[in-house]
């Protein structure tokens, strides 16, 4: 059986359902602990949909990267209202020094590009965002999911399961 681990969910309004309501099944389904952090702790959080709801286990400030195997960053408009905050980038750019598995997806790497965390690397998104990684130093690709190191990255809802599974192998789960 293979160990619990602790995954981040970087988390605030807006987000996309699916890309936050799947991938935290998944990891509470194999055994993982599941913490969401956002701006502040104890925060209802929506969904773009309105239909799901998320409270937040931490505030980005009280959060340490340290603490976490994985970060996943679902996409929507969640990660346009994380990505100036220079919590949420110190965040992940110190779990990006330590290899720390970091998964997003649809617009979830703007927050990665925010930290200035693109720069040689190749990865994937939602399509509109290819021109910005690409002027961030990142090398676009337009597949269902692209591992790069420590980075995995998906496009949208319909490639969340081969982005769920990327993310689990990360996290030394080889069946799904």
């Amino acid at each position: 059986m293979t160990p619990l681990k602790k995954v981040a969910f970087l988390l605030a309004d807006d987000f996309e359902d699916s890309e936050m309501k799947n991938p935290y099944d998944e990891m509470a389904k194999n055994g993982h602990d599941a913490v969401i952090i956002s701006l502040k702790s104890n925060d209802e959080l929506k969904g773009k949909q309105g239909t799901i709801t998320y409270t937040s286990h931490l505030a980005i400030e009280e959060a340490n990267a340290d603490d976490y195997d994985a970060i996943i960053i679902p996409g929507g408009k969640s990660p346009s209202h994380l990505m100036g905050n220079a919590d949420v980038q110190a965040f992940v750019q110190k779990a990006d020094q330590a290899g720390t598995t970091i998964a997003a997806i649809c617009h979830g790497p703007q927050i990665l590009e925010a930290a200035g965390l693109l720069k040689g690397r190749t990865l994937t998104a939602y399509p509109a965002l290819s021109a910005e990684i690409e002027a961030a130093g990142g090398t676009f690709v337009d597949k269902e999911v692209v591992v790069d190191r420590n980075f995995v990255t998906s496009r949208t809802p319909e490639d969340e399961p081969a982005f769920i599974r990327e993310t689990l192998v990360k996290l030394g789960v080889n069946a799904w």
